[in-house]
């Protein structure tokens, strides 16, 4: 079968399309034909050596995708089912989605809905955007109808499923951000309330939106500088959750608005949630999804040998939605 690994820690290029054989399933695992793959930082970052322990190599990328059950296993699953990749460390700690089969823990897949096909799918699940969302409004923030949300980077999984996932659970406003002027219009074209960054700064234009009162939760998938100004654009009592770092893992925190504002900052790990939380997500998202409540959007889909250049455009090219490999 035709597929993408690597057997070294490098830069893009160490991503080569191989032959290997078909993996078999053992302990009633579930055999999967791949149709579509996700791209997300998160395998730049294991692929780049920067994750802690991974599995020996040669390793498989991919934490995400869709396809179609081959071989049931113990899942319950009828042949030909149409399935989503919901949980497990795949790419990780084992071999991954960029490939055309994988052998699944049949606890990690969710049948797909009819009213939803495979590229929206794969989209939702890319960047786990959405289901990061959702779970941090609802299980870490308690967040309530009626309030503020600020999911910054318009462009990016959590930025774009922020926005979306607080609308649904009904916020008065959800605003993004943008770091260009470009990028702000293609924004608000999306529909999106967009902060452009080279023309204002976070705090100035969250209080220009909230009439000064700032907002009551932020989504932080981006961190570098914007961590400690979005803190400072918190209202009283308000919730920033840290969730990624695509502009740096470093930021400067003014500790008075930590004070005055009786802040609350949490950390963001799929690790604090049980796999029966993570499916039941997946399984509502999906379901929106389906009834276009939702809609996850797409930069590109690449061919599965172009995987390195793929990874390089969701890195360095500043995609406007998600990037999918296509098998």
């Amino acid at each position: 079968m035709r597929a993408i690994q690597y057997n070294q820690f490098g830069d893009y290029d160490v991503l080569r399309p191989v032959d290997i054989p078909r993996p078999v399933p053992q302990n009633g695992q579930t055999l999967v034909r791949l149709t579509l793959a996700g791209i997300q930082p998160l395998d730049d970052t294991v692929r780049s050596g920067k994750r802690g322990a991974v599995k020996p190599f040669p390793i498989t990328p991919g934490g995400t995708g869709v396809g179609t059950v081959e071989e049931p296993g113990d899942s319950g699953l009828g042949t030909g089912t149409r399935v989503m990749i919901s949980g497990g460390r795949y790419g990780v700690s084992t071999d991954g989605t960029w490939a055309e089969y994988m052998a699944v823990d049949p606890a990690h897949l969710l049948p797909l809905p009819d009213g939803i096909d495979n590229t929206t799918a794969a989209a939702l699940s890319t960047g786990v955007g959405y289901l990061t969302a959702y779970l941090a409004l609802t299980e870490l923030a308690k967040f309530q109808p009626g309030g503020t949300v600020l999911a910054p980077g318009s462009g990016g999984a959590v930025g774009q499923g922020g926005v979306e996932i607080a609308r649904h659970l009904g916020a008065s406003l959800a605003i993004t951000t943008a770091t260009s002027t470009a990028k702000a219009e293609r924004s608000r074209a999306a529909g999106y309330e967009v902060i452009d960054l080279s023309r204002e700064s976070l705090r100035d234009g969250v209080a220009r939106l909230t009439d000064g009162k700032g907002v009551d939760v932020v989504l932080d998938g981006v961190a570098g500088p914007i961590t400690g100004q979005a803190i400072g654009a918190l209202a009283r009592g308000g919730t920033l959750i840290s969730i990624g770092y695509s502009a740096g893992m470093q930021t400067e925190i003014n500790v008075t608005d930590l004070i005055w504002k009786a802040a609350h900052v949490h950390g963001f790990l799929f690790a604090l949630f049980t796999q029966e939380q993570i499916d039941t997500a997946n399984a509502k998202l999906l379901d929106l999804a389906a009834h276009k409540e939702i809609t996850p959007l797409i930069d590109r889909v690449f061919p599965l040998e172009q995987a390195s250049e793929a990874q390089r455009h969701l890195i360095e090219g500043g995609p406007f939605g998600r990037v999918l490999l296509s098998l």
